[in-house]
């Protein structure tokens, strides 16, 4: 599993890092399924939440996800993001699937990651499950395969919306993201991204390929992992 390094949104000035749900979510359904699970970032070493993915937050925004504060209170688990792996240090030959989580950080640091967007060609090339959730999907807008062709090409893929960026922007009153990523998308000759309403569980698979769209398809997206793989 793959999770933004912290960073500085250039847009709003926040502190920005990866959300948490996308992160938790998943894991328990690998963990309930058996899978053994590596942490690792582009950078390693210490990550962070976005504030507002926190259920310990005064915001109160995810309060009531109680995955994400089971995680982040038992000391074992948080500890895991005191020292995520380096992404150069992975080996593609010790894992069966990729999973890249999202949050606010990845519009930052992953869009024009050139070492991150090798390492899911890669792992796509060399047959594994590649998944990816939320803003962590922004990532395969320039993710091109060995033959130089983007790896969504004649792929169904989704990611976050337009309307859910629209509802976030109106909820803080301002322009939050560096981009969108449906519009981009949509720009694609030979794609085809597609969206469900705002905030609702969507995920879809295409082959080796998974995504989901937003936050609250991060366990959809990661039981279709399972399913990929056969167990």
């Amino acid at each position: 599993m793959i999770v933004a390094n912290p960073a500085i949104s250039p847009v709003t000035g926040w502190p920005v890092g990866f959300w948490a749900a996308e992160l938790t979510h998943p894991w328990l359904e690998f963990a309930h399924a058996g899978y053994e699970l590596t942490l690792a970032s582009p950078q390693g070493g210490k990550v962070a939440v976005d504030s507002y993915s926190d259920p310990r937050d005064a915001s109160g925004y995810s309060a009531n996800d109680v995955v994400s504060m089971g995680v982040l209170s038992t000391p074992k688990m948080a500890a895991m993001f005191e020292a995520t792996l380096p992404l150069a240090d992975a080996k593609l030959s010790d894992y069966d699937a990729i999973f890249v989580c999202g949050g606010q950080s990845p519009m930052v640091t992953f869009i024009d990651n050139a070492p991150l967007q090798a390492f899911i060609a890669r792992a796509y090339e060399a047959g594994k499950v590649v998944a990816l959730v939320c803003h962590g999907t922004c990532v395969l807008l320039k993710v091109r395969t060995s033959d130089g062709k983007l790896l969504v090409e004649g792929k169904t893929w989704t990611g976050f919306a337009n309307s859910e960026e629209r509802f976030a922007e109106q909820a803080v009153g301002g322009k939050i993201q560096p981009f969108w990523i449906e519009t981009e998308a949509k720009k694609i000759p030979g794609t085809n991204f597609i969206t469900h309403n705002a905030f609702e569980e969507f995920a879809v698979r295409d082959g080796r390929l998974i995504t989901g769209q937003q936050q609250h398809s991060g366990a959809a997206a990661a039981r279709l992992v399972i399913a990929a793989l056969g167990c």
